[in-house]
């Protein structure tokens, strides 16, 4: 039985969940799927929801609440929600940490960029959001678009693995990455405003918290990319994944995504259009 059923039956459980609702009652009903969503959702009685820790457009902790905000944090609570069941949600290190959690039983969820990489680990969600990635570059730069970076000669910085790294590597042409754990930082904004690297490629969001308080630093005005933001889950979850997916459709049709993009206050983050993988 699907848990608040009572309240689907009076009519008191928001409109939104409905076609999640439905969608559950279904998987539920199949003879394979003899445990309820909870069980499905999260097997320990908690849903436990990983994120990666330094990456606002995921979530964030708010520095007065203390409580996790964000479109992930968002997406945890709902599906927390729909199970009736409480939920943890926890900065990881990194995109390994991230998935090494889903992968070992820590988590029930994580939230990274999709990567056919990473796919061959654990299985993704559709998209929930893109976080649009751009350069950030110094204030005399001759670099004024996206496209002006790819020449040759000029030195790109990138955190390594990151969404932009395997992007980038897969498409530029002439420019030259040099690739730095943890993505921009002090170091990062040191090498720029020396003149040993000409750009830095990084979530628009950091970047432009990076510009806002440095003097000298500038982002370009479009991206190169939107990184698709996603839902991860143990591989081969097939009841797992086609919840979260409901949950998704739901959230972005009901505006949930987008008021917590609008919210925690992101920047170049846009909720992602409706697609299967």
């Amino acid at each position: 039985m699907l848990p608040n059923h009572n309240r689907i039956r009076t009519g008191k459980f928001p409109p939104r969940n409905l076609a999640t609702l439905t969608l559950l009652a279904c998987l539920l009903a199949s003879p394979a799927q003899a445990n309820d969503a909870a069980s499905i959702l999260a097997p320990t009685g908690t849903l436990r929801a990983t994120y990666i820790a330094t990456n606002p457009v995921q979530a964030f902790v708010d520095p007065v609440s203390k409580d996790v905000r964000g479109p992930a944090a968002a997406l945890a609570r709902e599906l927390a929600r729909l199970a009736g069941v409480p939920v943890t949600i926890t900065g990881a290190k990194g995109v390994e940490g991230v998935i090494e959690s889903v992968k070992n039983g820590a988590a029930d969820i994580g939230f990274v960029a999709f990567d056919p990489v990473r796919a061959a680990q654990v299985d993704f969600s559709q998209n929930y959001a893109l976080a649009q990635n751009s350069y950030i570059v110094p204030g005399n730069s001759p670099i004024k678009s996206v496209a002006d970076a790819d020449r040759p000669g000029v030195r790109i910085g990138v955190g390594l693995r990151d969404a932009g790294d395997h992007f980038l590597t897969r498409t530029l042409e002439h420019a030259e990455l040099k690739r730095n754990e943890g993505g921009i930082g002090e170091a990062a904004v040191k090498l720029l405003l020396a003149g040993e690297l000409d750009a830095y490629a990084g979530n628009r969001m950091r970047l432009h918290a990076v510009a806002q308080k440095t003097p000298g630093l500038r982002l370009v005005p479009d991206n190169f990319y939107g990184v698709e933001q996603a839902v991860i889950v143990a591989k081969g979850n097939a009841a797992h994944l086609a919840i979260v997916n409901a949950a998704i459709d739901d959230a972005r049709a009901s505006g949930l995504i987008a008021d917590a993009i609008a919210h925690a206050g992101l920047v170049g983050v846009d909720v992602a259009p409706a697609n299967k993988r």
